[in-house]
């Protein structure tokens, strides 16, 4: 059975939080927690946060075992970016974009 846990509009980079997912992907649910826990990257708690999340659904809505689950999925996909604007020299303006990323992981016990 496959569980998921999303999270939407997290003031983080999607390129960034993408390298943290790669790197669990695949992983034990247990394994990847403690993969995470000593990645020296801000998106890396952000990471923890929704697999966290995805367990204790596949736990409490499914009956399931944490010890059982495998990361099937984790993504990282790109959200809308807030756009600000600083005065520059001469008149102008220079964009400062703020990008927003939605991560949802997807788990699933030994038989899917």
């Amino acid at each position: 059975m496959r569980v998921s846990a999303t999270a939407k509009y997290l003031r983080a980079s999607t390129r960034k939080t993408r390298l943290v997912t790669q790197a669990i992907k695949g992983k034990p649910v247990e394994e990847a927690a403690a993969i995470l826990r000593f990645m020296p990257q801000k998106a890396a708690a952000d990471v923890a946060r929704v697999l966290k999340s995805a367990t204790a659904n596949a736990e409490n809505n499914h009956n399931l075992s944490a010890e059982d689950l495998t990361i099937v999925d984790a993504i990282a996909n790109e959200g809308p970016t807030i756009k600000r604007f600083q005065p520059r020299a001469q008149g102008r303006a220079f964009a400062i974009h703020k990008p927003m990323t939605h991560i949802t992981i997807v788990v699933a016990d030994q038989e899917a």
